[in-house]
């Protein structure tokens, strides 16, 4: 109701207003003839001349007639036409927001009457609005805060370009990994690095959608996985680009690689024996020396492999947390020394002196006895192997801060200074025939350090080529916390 009394109100002011205008106008026009016919000197064919100056004011009045008649449809067309440019936009306006508002817009007055105040439902429907804005507004800014944030401390470097290639986001991650400094657009950044791609072809060629690239970077290796994305007018609007740190993941997988082909080719390796001397065996007269022979060979290459295979299940048992670590407190002490007396018959037949030291004042550590007794095992038993006739071997047990110790010094081959930060991986040996020959399988250290990370427990090899090895072994005691509730137990 209120739209229809502002149309004819602007209908009536534009006719008004131009009656008012043409009239004023047609007026003046006549009265100035009007003026023009009582100054004309009589003395002159008068009758002839007023009839002239009549005939004009008629005329002029017919014309202010009908030029009044073109300007009030003029004036109507025009009314028309912006009130509708004027007044749907508010109509439409109004109509979302009784929507919103809902039955908000219904006001009584104050004789109880129930009716509609047009002009409070706009202002009710502008307020509506107007909070609805602030509460869009503000959820927007949220989720871009939000948004910040999460780019800002990923992991995985972001940069977004637009359709020209230039930067519109990236985060530190994404500076870091690529050292972006000064660079601003696509080309810049990795023309760097001589990586071989093209945005327009990943925003418009649909078998170039996504693209992934991998680059060496200083000594990491990065992926780069290349995305476009759309704006809200399903238009391309430039690319993502995703960049990873995947340098572990590629390490893992040549690791893995290399494990595989390792295990394989220890296990050719005696297998390829045993079936030689068997075949040998089966084909050929042999005397019952060479028989002997032969079956002692079959027997030492099969015993290999069984300890091979039972090395593997037992770090496969770590690597899949099958292994049930039982931890108790115990003697370190007694255990070493009961593990190097039980070694002494091998120090004898290489005529090696053996001296093992304990300390007075170890307390009880808090660790598998089990595993750490294998680990002292191993330790003891390469100390053995590869130190020579008439060499020394001597360990240490004692005590520092809150860790007791293991210190087992030999005098032996050594190790090469780049070999130690390899000698826990799998299947690597530092003399590969020497160590064969020993009838190692090139797990022991592996098995020792992943015991000794289930048990919170450390280990630190020193060596020298030619003078001899070093190892720290250093074991947690039992917190002292339950030390005093078993205390109070018993």
């Amino acid at each position: 109701m209120m739209l229809k009394n502002i149309k004819i109100k602007i209908i009536l002011a534009f006719s008004i207003i131009g009656i008012v205008v043409v009239t004023a106008l047609g007026l003046t026009y006549i009265y100035n003839l009007e003026k023009i016919n009582n100054q004309i000197n009589t003395n002159v064919t008068i009758n002839e001349i007023q009839n002239i100056v009549q005939s004009e004011i008629n005329q002029t009045k017919i014309l202010m007639s009908i030029y009044i008649c073109i300007f009030i449809v003029i004036m109507i067309i025009m009314g028309i036409i912006i009130t509708k440019i004027v007044i749907s936009p508010i109509s439409n306006l109004i109509k979302s927001a009784e929507k919103a508002t809902k039955n908000e817009r219904i006001k009584y007055l104050s004789d109880g009457s129930k009716k509609k105040n047009e002009i409070n439902d706009l202002v009710i429907a502008f307020d509506s609005m107007n909070i609805e804005l602030k509460e869009n507004l503000n959820e927007v800014t949220r989720q871009k805060k939000q948004m910040e944030t999460i780019l800002l401390h990923m992991t995985d470097g972001i940069i977004a370009f637009n359709i020209n290639s230039e930067i519109i986001h990236i985060n530190p991650a994404a500076k870091t990994f690529l050292n972006i400094d000064k660079e601003k657009n696509f080309e810049e950044i990795f023309n760097k690095y001589n990586v071989d791609i093209n945005l327009e072809k990943i925003i418009y060629l649909d078998n170039w959608a996504s693209s992934e690239k991998k680059l060496n970077v200083e000594d990491r290796i990065i992926n780069l996985f290349f995305a476009p994305f759309k704006n809200e007018n399903d238009r391309p609007a430039g690319v993502i680009v995703v960049i990873q740190d995947i340098t572990e993941h590629v390490k893992l997988d040549s690791m893995r690689k290399r494990f595989v082909a390792d295990v394989s080719h220890e296990l050719k390796t005696p297998i390829t024996s045993i079936l030689g001397y068997a075949d040998t065996l089966l084909e050929n007269e042999v005397d019952l020396e060479t028989n002997k022979k032969f079956l002692e060979r079959i027997s030492g290459e099969a015993s290999r492999m069984s300890r091979l295979v039972s090395d593997l299940l037992v770090l496969s048992k770590y690597d899949t947390s099958k292994v049930k670590v039982e931890k108790s407190e115990f003697d370190l002490g007694e255990l070493v020394k009961y593990t190097f007396d039980g070694l002494d018959l091998e120090m004898k037949k290489k005529n090696q002196l053996g001296e093992c030291f304990v300390t007075s004042n170890v307390p009880l550590v808090y660790a598998d006895k089990n595993g750490i007794e294998r680990v002292v095992l191993n330790i003891l038993t390469n100390a053995i192997k590869y130190t020579p006739e008439g060499g020394n071997i001597k360990v240490y047990v004692g005590f520092v801060y809150n860790d007791a110790y293991i210190k087992i010094i030999d005098t032996g081959v050594g190790i090469p200074k780049e070999d130690l930060d390899k000698i826990f991986e799998r299947f690597y040996r530092v003399d590969k025939a020497r160590t064969r020959e020993m009838g190692g399988t090139g797990l022991g250290l592996s098995i020792a350090k992943e015991i000794l990370d289930q048990n919170n427990s450390m280990i630190d090899i020193k060596s020298e080529v030619g003078k001899g090895t070093e190892v720290v072994i250093r074991i947690p005691t039992k917190p002292e916390k339950n030390m005093k509730e078993k205390n109070t137990e018993e």
